[in-house]
């Protein structure tokens, strides 16, 4: 997790997160969301990037959720873009 709530104004948290093909970040972002409305009662304000399956974007306001194709993910290394911001670790 990037704590970049001292940079941005739109939130506080990217959590950023890989997987290998298209299916498996659907798979990841549906389970993300349903574990979140199960566990919080929030869904998403707004989504991006379900039909393209390379980049999907889950916006919970405080937290923003990026699920990136590993190709994708390398290629914008929004990691170091962030480089600065405090990294908060977390295991589920």
């Amino acid at each position: 997790m990037l704590s970049v709530g001292n940079v941005l104004t739109i939130t506080e948290l990217f959590v950023v997160t890989g997987a290998s093909n298209p299916r498996l970040v659907r798979a990841v972002a549906i389970e993300i969301e349903d574990r979140i409305r199960e566990v919080c009662g929030r869904s998403p304000g707004r989504t991006e990037g379900h039909r393209e399956q390379s980049w999907v974007l889950l916006d919970y306001g405080d937290v923003i959720v990026h699920i990136f194709l590993d190709e994708t993910r390398e290629f914008y290394e929004i990691e170091r873009l962030y480089k600065d911001v405090p990294r908060l670790e977390w295991r589920a």
